[in-house]
């Protein structure tokens, strides 16, 4: 083990990572180099921060439960001003992101303006008339009419008149604001936006959301419509979204991506292993083929739970515990077994998809890591002293935890028991970029190559690369990064094949703290192998740590401590490291077998936005509240395939 504890005021200032000390280093990293280092450089020196995943009031469910909030005010937000939230509040960030991507649903995009104010079409129809009047209510009765509107779309009951479908002029109205807005606020080097919608895909309350990107302006984007999940026009299946993503692409000759996100509300379907649009028909290779292609990243952690992992599913691994939401899908119309879990984590998808790669030849879960926020009040809000929630009924307020001694639920079950409480969301994740600038092309092309990072909203900094090469002494170089692609590959890549059958690949890991944030309890990297016998393993082993801890003789790194105070809120960084580093050799390398591996960075114990609320209002909460937690990142994998 490796342990770097000194401060990097260098890595602070510039956004690259160092470490300390460039003993032992390979010469032939620097021959040839010029005198400066910081010369010529062809690789990623910059990461940059910023939300993949925003809804305003444009969106039904956002402006129907009292979101006033729109585009513009978003990005007003996200790029460093103070606004005023949807309930009379003023909001602003510690700092501000770097780039950000509105993705209104697509489907009823539009309707909700019309709703609100009572157009004739609205009001013929009778559940248009209800909506309008209890959206207009405001409160409990606008949330209860949101979810209300969820479940109908959801189950495909909604009104046709209330689902707006391009060719719709309010739709086309709508979408060509959210261009312009995009246009208007992109500030290339500065603050970059993107234009994006979210295709929100349910199948009896099953969530198989994705968030559409484009990297073009409104030269090739504005060229279309989104695509919906309603026929005739659009389709809940994803093959369907990646045909008219290839269409794009064909016809424009712009570049566009997918993200899905919220496998925890799928039902096991996000990760299927059969063609759940086919009957259950064995996947092919063509849907190998198109998923890797048009979905490179997956969201791995929101507002509505973290998805890496689940305790159930790694029994063994001490951090899967972590704002799990395992009640029921989207709506909550059908509860979870355990049967469904692997087709819904990170982890367990990462792993079927070594699966399906030995069966099809390609590998269709092969995704990189990213946060984001899937707020539905039209700003981004990711720490925990500063959150707004994700509806504008649970901004902050003395009773948006418990209201008249009882908890309060977000969404309960179909049959009226406990299902989702107020306090069971999360701040938002970000997504953090490594990239040469900050520019729509550069963003992008890293999120393509999947050299990002998910983090639970938080902006530490995170080096991951693999190679054959690595020694011990590359962690200690102040040109990690020069060391790590010359030597290596990037998060998110494919190690070249092993030299021979004796070497074992080993990994270069660095992280930074957040400069306002928490200190490190520990760097872990998280493995995921296909055996001998076509079985999934994995496991997660302790790579670096601080406080110069020691295992026992199961292994085992005692905790971190926590030095979180309740009574304030607040935590001291006397415990854990600014900056932590190794070089890490798999012990267990089997060169005949697939595996992949990522990074796990673990903070130390730091106060939840419930802390927070307990002490500004001066309000009791049940034990069953959590009040505290320890906020962690997640890199993209690097995969091994013999």
């Amino acid at each position: 083990m490796r342990i770097i504890v000194s401060a990097a005021l260098a890595a602070l200032l510039s956004g690259s990572l160092y470490a300390q000390d460039a003993t032992g280093v390979s010469d032939d990293v620097f021959s040839g180099r010029p005198y400066s280092p910081y010369a010529d450089r062809a690789f990623p020196t910059n990461v940059y921060f910023g939300d993949t995943h925003v809804h305003t009031g444009l969106s039904a469910d956002a402006g129907g439960s009292g979101t006033r909030l729109m585009p513009r005010d978003a990005y007003r937000l996200a790029r460093g001003e103070q606004v005023t939230s949807n309930t009379g509040q003023p909001v602003k960030l510690s700092r501000p992101l770097d780039f950000y991507m509105i993705t209104d649903h697509s489907d009823a995009m539009g309707a909700i303006i019309d709703i609100l104010e009572g157009a004739p079409n609205i009001m013929a129809d009778p559940d248009g008339k209800t909506f309008h009047e209890d959206f207009n209510a405001g409160g409990t009765v606008a949330a209860e009419a949101m979810f209300r509107l969820i479940t109908q779309f959801a189950q495909g009951t909604i009104s046709p008149e209330l689902n707006y479908q391009p060719g719709n002029p309010a739709y086309k109205r709508v979408w060509d604001d959210i261009v312009l807005a995009a246009e208007e606020f992109n500030d290339p080097g500065v603050f970059t936006t993107f234009i994006a919608f979210e295709w929100t895909s349910l199948v009896a309350g099953n969530n198989l959301h994705r968030n559409v990107i484009f990297r073009d302006g409104p030269e090739r984007a504005g060229q279309v419509l989104p695509y919906t999940t309603t026929p005739p026009v659009g389709s809940r299946n994803p093959r369907d979204l990646w045909a008219w993503l290839e269409n794009y692409e064909n016809t424009t000759g712009g570049d566009v991506t997918a993200i899905p996100h919220n496998g925890n509300l799928s039902n096991g379907m996000m990760f299927a292993l059969q063609d759940d649009f086919a009957d259950g028909a064995e996947l092919d290779a063509e849907y190998a083929e198109n998923r890797q292609k048009w979905e490179r990243l997956y969201e791995a952690t929101q507002m509505k739970g973290d998805g890496e992992s689940h305790p159930l599913l790694s029994p063994t691994d001490e951090f899967a515990d972590f704002e799990n939401w395992d009640v029921g899908n989207l709506d909550l119309t059908e509860l979870k077994t355990p049967e469904m879990l692997p087709g819904e984590y990170a982890r367990s998808g990462l792993k079927r998809g070594l699966q399906l790669e030995s069966k099809l030849g390609v590998n269709p879960f092969k995704f990189g890591m990213v946060g984001a926020s899937d707020t539905h009040v039209g700003m981004t809000t990711m720490e925990n002293n500063n959150f707004f929630h994700k509806f504008t009924t649970y901004e902050p307020s003395p009773d948006r935890v418990v209201e008249n001694g009882e908890i309060h639920f977000s969404n309960k079950t179909a049959d009226g028991l406990a299902g989702i409480a107020a306090w069971q969301y999360i701040t938002s994740g970000l997504t953090a970029v490594w990239a040469t600038e900050n520019t729509r092309g550069a963003i992008f092309d890293a999120m393509e190559r999947r050299e990002v990072y998910a983090t639970t909203g938080n902006r530490l900094r995170l080096r991951f690369f693999g190679g054959w090469d690595f020694d011990e002494n590359d962690a200690n170089t102040r040109e990690l990064a020069q060391v790590g692609y010359a030597k290596g590959v990037p998060m998110g890549s494919d190690l070249s094949a092993a030299p021979d059958a004796k070497t074992s690949p080993r990994f270069l890991v660095y992280a930074l703290r957040d400069p306002i944030g928490a200190n490190i309890d520990r760097i872990q990297v998280v493995k995921g192998w296909l055996d001998a016998e076509g079985n999934t393993q994995e496991r997660v082993y302790d790579v670096a740590w601080s406080d110069q801890r020691i295992p026992d003789e199961n292994g085992k790194l005692p905790p971190v401590g926590d030095t979180v105070d309740l009574a304030v809120p607040n935590w001291t960084n006397t415990i854990g490291a600014a900056e932590l580093g190794t070089v890490w050799t798999d012990p267990e390398f089997d060169p005949s077998l697939k595996a992949f591996y990522y990074a796990r960075v673990i903070e130390i114990p730091t106060p939840r936005w419930t802390a927070y609320d307990r002490v500004k209002f001066n309000v009791e909460f049940p034990d069953n509240v959590t009040l505290k937690g320890q906020e962690r990142a997640y890199s993209s994998p690097i995969w091994y395939n013999p």
